[in-house]
């Protein structure tokens, strides 16, 4: 697009601001700032601005909110047993139907760490990345069922470079390169609050951030993962995010219910603890199953009952995920498969005498998109619960917080394989951490074949491939 083009796109919506530095740029320069506006889809960002996007009545969706088709933890709810949905996921991952999906935008701010999320060390005792923890996962389970599972893992602008240096120095944490797709996010521009102008970055560079999650769509796409995963024949991926070490990629029971059910959406879940905690509450809502945010549900119909006395709207959205690729393939061609959610943030932007100021209070508008906006558009959308104890640490914030920190998590994953040595018939020494890497076992079941009859450990030790 040419100088008068770009002129004529921005003056069309008022947004010519954008190009007052033009003559001062280099030619590099000028020919980012254009690849950013011609990236901006304005008509779209004109109707958030003005409001005109669709509305949603959450008051009235959650008065009428009710228990989402799903199966509990103790197998109970669906009209098949867990031993069939285990065998159903299996015959699946054999038959190399299988891919994973990791979302890996995050940078580790809130830990303290000025790396890519995934490249922190969450071992409590090998001291492996979250990056690292997955990888096995995958290889173990490839090797389990005779098979290669592709990888394709979503950054942002702020972790790309730095994930797929990674990738390459530590020579993809031994998945063959061609099963490890790294693939970036797209972005939108932050908007002035009052205003509705773009903001600027600097005199080059409109103020961009992540689309959120829900890009992960447009994103395969645009980047032929789709296309790559249906070449392999997956019909199913095996969706995370990067902060919690605990998720169950790939795991055939979940994938099986997910199969069984007819489902083109699954979402895994945790139990609420109590009526109004904050966590995204999984519900049968004008009958499609979606997402509820706790910001926008009124404490009455959070406090609902059902027959038996427990909660309606149990069910807390972790964002952990089994997505058909056809459907995603079909999403990907709507623009209306996903809305935009609004977030009031400090945004640093360029003023008017040429100095970057960073905001002490929200300036702008940034919007984003949500993958459990999918869910009312799947077919058959389920739920399936897992224990936290078994599916869920995530790591968030810096030790010392009261929850979701890299303490809490090792924690976590030591009690877990605690108690899998000891379904196994290991003893543990009180006060002694232990950490299975899933390539010696990825089961307690599997983990009994592999280790002497009788076993004590009283000292910290890893069971490492």
């Amino acid at each position: 697009m040419n100088l008068e083009s770009l002129k004529s796109q921005l003056a069309k919506y008022s947004q010519e601001h954008v190009l007052e530095y033009w003559d001062e740029l280099s030619d590099e320069e000028r020919q980012s700032l254009a690849a950013q506006i011609e990236d901006v889809d304005f008509e779209t960002i004109a109707t958030l601005v003005a409001g005109k996007d669709e509305k949603i009545d959450f008051e009235t969706l959650a008065a009428n909110a009710e228990t989402p088709p799903s199966v509990r933890a103790d197998g109970s709810g669906a009209k098949w047993s867990v031993d069939e949905a285990r065998q159903r996921g299996e015959a699946a991952l054999r038959a190399g139907e299988v891919g994973a999906i990791l979302v890996a935008g995050g940078q580790g701010t809130r830990l303290g760490f000025d790396q890519p999320k995934g490249m922190f060390p969450i071992g409590p005792i090998s001291n492996r990345t979250l990056f690292q923890i997955f990888a096995d996962r995958l290889l173990a389970i490839g090797k389990k069922y005779g098979v290669a599972i592709p990888f394709y893992i979503m950054t942002s602008d702020a972790t790309d470079a730095e994930t797929r240096a990674y990738f390459q120095e530590n020579n993809y944490l031994g998945m063959s390169p061609d099963d490890v797709r790294i693939f970036r996010q797209g972005t939108m521009p932050a908007v002035d609050a009052k205003t509705g102008k773009l903001l600027m970055a600097s005199k080059s560079s409109l103020a961009l951030s992540p689309d959120g999650h829900g890009g992960t769509v447009r994103a395969l796409d645009r980047n032929g993962c789709l296309d790559d995963a249906k070449k392999r024949g997956v019909k199913c991926l095996s969706y995370f995010q990067v902060d919690n070490p605990l998720v169950n990629v790939c795991e055939p029971t979940l994938i099986g219910h997910h199969l069984l059910s007819g489902s083109e959406m699954t979402t895994q879940v945790i139990r609420k603890r109590y009526a109004m905690e904050k966590v995204g509450n999984i519900a049968l809502a004008g009958g499609k199953v979606q997402v509820i945010e706790y910001s926008d549900l009124p404490q009455k119909a959070a406090e609902a009952t059902d027959a038996d006395g427990q909660l309606k709207l149990w069910a807390g959205s972790i964002g952990v995920h089994v997505i058909d690729v056809d459907f995603l393939c079909r999403a990907s061609q709507s623009t209306s498969s996903l809305p935009f959610h609004r977030a009031q943030k400090k945004v640093p932007y360029l003023d008017a005498n040429q100095n970057v100021v960073s905001p002490s209070e929200p300036n702008a508008v940034k919007f984003e998109k949500f993958i459990f906006d999918l869910l009312p558009s799947a077919k058959n959308a389920f739920v399936v619960e897992v224990l936290p104890s078994e599916g869920f640490a995530p790591v968030k914030n810096a030790d010392g917080a009261e929850n979701d920190t890299p303490k809490l998590a090792r924690e976590a994953i030591v009690a877990q394989h605690r108690r899998w040595l000891e379904a196994a018939g290991a003893s543990v020494a009180e006060g002694v951490k232990v950490e299975i890497n899933p390539r010696f076992s990825l089961t307690p079941e599997e983990l009994a074949t592999k280790i002497p009859a009788n076993l004590h450990i009283d000292a910290d030790r890893y069971f490492e491939a």
